[in-house]
């Protein structure tokens, strides 16, 4: 039986801390728009802020979905789902906001992540004010190991500078504007702060 909690409380935050593999769930306001939904999951780029505010790092790759929906109305869900353990699915309902990296807050947030988890190819950290905070039982979700992170990612990013990162970020198709044509990443890509 689900339940509906005040905050991310301890037991939650436990639970969200454990998981190596998390969902991002955002969509544009239009009926016809696309639904995006986005796994997350490099080590250390999830931060709970406070009770009410968690914060995950964004780094380029793929498109910039997320980033125009929120830009657009902020609607974000995050879930976890236990794939060892008790059966339990945890859900975070709130609304988001890309924060880039030429932000004044962008230095004082990234500081709240494990030191080196920003790593090459961050794009913004986005912030997720939670509306909503549930969880429900996972009896459906499958038993899976977790063996490691894979770091493909990580050692693409790292093998470009800057100005390389840039100009994937320019020549990367629905990286300025979304499926829908919402605006995305601002580009070019803001400078990292000193």
């Amino acid at each position: 039986m689900g339940k509906q909690y005040e905050s991310i409380d301890g037991r939650l935050r436990q639970f969200i801390e454990r998981q190596p593999v998390y969902f991002v769930a955002t969509a544009p306001l239009a009926g016809d728009g696309h639904v995006n939904l986005s796994p997350k999951g490099r080590s250390g780029t999830l931060a709970i802020i406070d009770e009410l505010t968690l914060a995950y790092l964004d780094f380029g790759g793929s498109q910039a979905e997320t980033v125009a929906h929120l830009r657009e109305n902020g609607r974000i869900t995050l879930m976890w789902c236990a794939f060892d353990g008790p059966p339990t699915v945890v859900r975070v309902h709130g609304r988001g906001e890309p924060v880039f990296r030429d932000d004044p807050r962008f230095a004082e947030l990234l500081g709240r992540f494990e030191p080196g988890a920003d790593g090459a190819g961050l794009r913004a950290i986005v912030v997720v004010r939670a509306e909503r905070v549930s969880d429900s039982c996972g009896y459906a979700v499958p038993f899976m190991d977790y063996r490691g992170d894979r770091d493909l990612h990580a050692q693409y990013f790292d093998r470009k500078g800057e100005e390389q990162f840039s100009a994937y970020c320019e020549g990367k198709p629905l990286v300025r504007t979304s499926i829908d044509g919402l605006p995305a990443l601002p580009l070019p890509v803001p400078a990292r702060p000193a």
